[in-house]
């Protein structure tokens, strides 16, 4: 991951140069849902994943495992019926996590339409993070890189008000109604 910059200066005629060490081979993936609970204050729940080495044949991106733990977690933290707006991802159309999806009773799946990310919250998440605690910082290993990330969602974990500016800006309703089944 490249380090992000938002503002930099030099003395004039010198160009400002990070020097960063070599790249890792390593890939980090971080699964994140934006939640809103009508009378409570918005939560994010994510799960970060570090993955092998990049000539190794492992796996480098999440599974459909990951995305119906993340999704067992947040039921058990909100402790109520749950109603997904997803992204078109591969993974998030698989249709093992499709068959888990159905098989519950206590969630929903819609989806957005493709090439909307203004639709989805977490890219509003994904953008202060990326400008917060990424911003003017080349990180030396994948540690530190896990360490920082772990921190500013952390940190965005306890500012509801961040979390419910980044649903408030999709101008998507935040109160539906459960659809009976017939």
């Amino acid at each position: 991951m490249t380090p992000p910059t938002r503002r930099t200066w030099a003395r004039r005629g010198h160009t400002p140069v990070i020097r960063v060490r070599a790249r890792t081979q390593r890939r980090f993936s971080v699964a994140a849902l934006a939640c809103y609970k009508a009378g409570e204050r918005s939560r994010l729940i994510f799960r970060p994943r570090l993955h092998g080495r990049h000539d190794s044949s492992a796996r480098r991106s999440l599974a459909w495992t990951d995305y119906r733990d993340l999704l067992t977690a947040a039921h058990h933290q909100l402790g109520a019926p749950m109603v997904v707006i997803w992204d078109n991802l591969n993974v998030h159309k698989d249709a093992r996590l499709r068959t888990f999806i159905d098989a519950r009773d206590w969630i929903t799946c819609y989806y957005l339409p493709p090439y909307a990310p203004d639709l989805n919250p977490v890219e509003g998440i994904w953008s202060l993070l990326r400008r917060n605690c990424q911003a003017h910082t080349a990180f030396s290993d994948h540690d530190q890189l896990l360490a920082a990330l772990r921190r500013g969602l952390r940190q965005l974990q306890y500012r509801s008000n961040l979390i419910d500016s980044c649903l408030t800006a999709t101008r998507l309703a935040l109160t539906t109604t459960r659809r009976q089944p017939q």
